[in-house]
């Protein structure tokens, strides 16, 4: 992305540009314009990190929360919880890399713990 962009150094970003979590903070969002500016931040044995940036003057308000829009975002929380297989709620969202409760993934179905 960094063709035409104005790039910058880490932390020295002219005012009137902001990240996504900047922009957030101030309650707003980028609203559908395109990558403004990029930060880049040099690293030793890598490439550098980018952080891109929006022109805070384009920004648009957050949308407020809906009571059909926080229904959605909880029933959708819910199901990151349950667990597929003993079809319990484990009380915290189910990592994507066991795909299953800890406790299901730890005994497996035998009933015997798995050896580390």
């Amino acid at each position: 992305m960094s063709g035409s962009l104005p790039v910058f150094r880490w932390r020295l970003a002219p005012d009137g540009y902001a990240t996504r979590r900047q922009l957030r903070a101030l309650g707003l969002r980028p609203g559908g314009q395109d990558v403004a500016a990029e930060l880049q931040r040099p690293r030793r044995r890598r490439g550098p990190l980018v952080a891109y940036l929006y022109r805070i003057d384009r920004a648009l308000p957050v949308r407020p929360m809906t009571p059909a829009r926080r229904a959605a975002l909880a029933k959708a929380n819910a199901a990151r919880r349950l667990c597929p297989k003993c079809r319990t709620d484990a009380g915290y969202c189910i990592p994507a890399s066991l795909g299953m409760c800890v406790p299901c993934h730890d005994y497996g179905p035998y009933g015997s713990q798995r050896s580390a």
